[in-house]
């Protein structure tokens, strides 16, 4: 049941951001609904989420399969990874550098966000939600590329905001590691 959920959940997610993709029919639905466009992204962007959540809950706690045991040391490799992963989402959101050399930096932190958990888990569940992430990261990326989307291309003077997404990076990744992984997930990064 829980599995089930969790590709629903991630058909309707990845759907409604793989749909931004085309560009063409994006501005058909925009003249069609306005303002409503916006509303409607975000409310199944949000179902598609909390369907992802519950349904990897369920899963978790119902219907493992492990299909294969990472060997111990690739969950270091993943936590070195997601201090990467959480730099690059942090550079989505202040123009910098690094922003304009990754020029798609969001997709830069899912891919490696994705990839890193891909690596360290062996379960069938966690293989088809990173797998999931990581093909539409691929995805959105090459589509950008195609489309003639540049991204980030120009970096401001100086290297300050540079400073500043690191840091809030690495404020993020201790966050997520110490507060949010091991209360919301229930598995703990540090010290395990």
């Amino acid at each position: 049941m829980g599995l089930g959920v969790l590709i629903l959940g991630l058909i309707v997610f990845l759907g409604a951001h793989t749909f931004i993709t085309f560009r063409d029919a994006r501005a058909a639905a925009i003249a069609r609904l306005g303002v409503g466009y916006r509303a409607l992204f975000a409310l199944v962007a949000l179902a598609g989420l909390v369907l992802i959540i519950y349904g990897y809950g369920q899963y978790r706690a119902h219907d493992w399969v492990q299909v294969w045991s990472p060997p111990a040391f690739m969950r270091h490799i993943t936590v070195g990874l997601m201090l990467f992963a959480a730099i690059f989402f942090t550079a989505a959101f202040i123009p910098s550098h690094i922003k304009a050399t990754l020029k798609h930096p969001m997709l830069a932190g899912v891919k490696t966000w994705a990839l890193a958990h891909l690596i360290s888990n062996g379960d069938l569940g966690s293989i088809v939600l990173f797998g999931a992430f990581l093909a539409w990261g691929v995805y959105a990326r090459i589509a950008a590329k195609r489309r003639g989307d540049l991204g980030a291309v120009t970096a401001p003077a100086g290297w300050t905001n540079d400073v500043i997404v690191v840091a809030l990076g690495i404020v993020i990744y201790l966050a997520l590691g110490y507060a949010f992984h091991p209360m919301v997930i229930g598995v703990p990064v540090f010290g395990r």
